[in-house]
């Protein structure tokens, strides 16, 4: 028994919601597989789903479940954890996970400014392609220092929501317990 059908949510919205804001993912640039898992795992009160639980929802294959679960641990949507007991995989979808996707972001962002900076000196300041990319570089800077003051205004005003929206609030990754 899925888990919509469980907790008396009728499956065929569930499965239309999944579909609908996988699509919406897909034209965003999300591959389709992985947009399906996480909206499904969006879409689960426990956030939590196997990958059998997954491939029945979904009617994918289980080797489509774990292309689709690894690209989402790369980009620090769904974390990957064993069952108590088991030797089966659970995905998990955190209430924190666009915080952590747009924590990863700014460390490639940083990565690009630094690659940007060299192309500016390497193709000279003054040329039509570094004036370009001077240009990128400074939109990148000026991003960046947003982002921190938006991630930090968004921590606070989280802690303001209710206690039933951060039961699942987890520290960011590389962040001191």
């Amino acid at each position: 028994m899925t888990e919509s059908a469980a907790v008396g949510r009728d499956p065929e919205a569930v499965s239309r919601f999944v579909e609908s804001f996988a699509a919406q993912l897909v034209e965003a640039g999300v591959p389709r597989m992985p947009s399906r898992v996480f909206a499904a795992l969006l879409a689960s009160d426990t956030g939590t789903l196997t990958s059998a639980d997954l491939g029945e929802q979904l009617r994918i294959s289980p080797a489509a479940v774990s292309g689709a679960v690894r690209y989402l641990a790369q980009v620090h949507l769904v974390s990957r954890e064993r069952e108590p007991g088991s030797r089966r995989d659970r995905y998990r979808v955190h209430s924190d996970q666009w915080y952590e996707a747009l924590t990863s972001r700014e460390a490639i962002i940083k990565r690009w400014e630094d690659a940007i900076r060299e192309g500016v000196a390497s193709l000279g300041a003054d040329t039509p392609a570094g004036r370009r990319l001077a240009e990128t570089l400074a939109f990148f800077e000026f991003i960046e220092a947003d982002v921190a003051n938006i991630m930090e205004r968004w921590r606070l005003h989280r802690e303001q929501l209710s206690p039933k929206n951060g039961s699942e609030h987890r520290e960011p990754a590389g962040s001191a317990d």
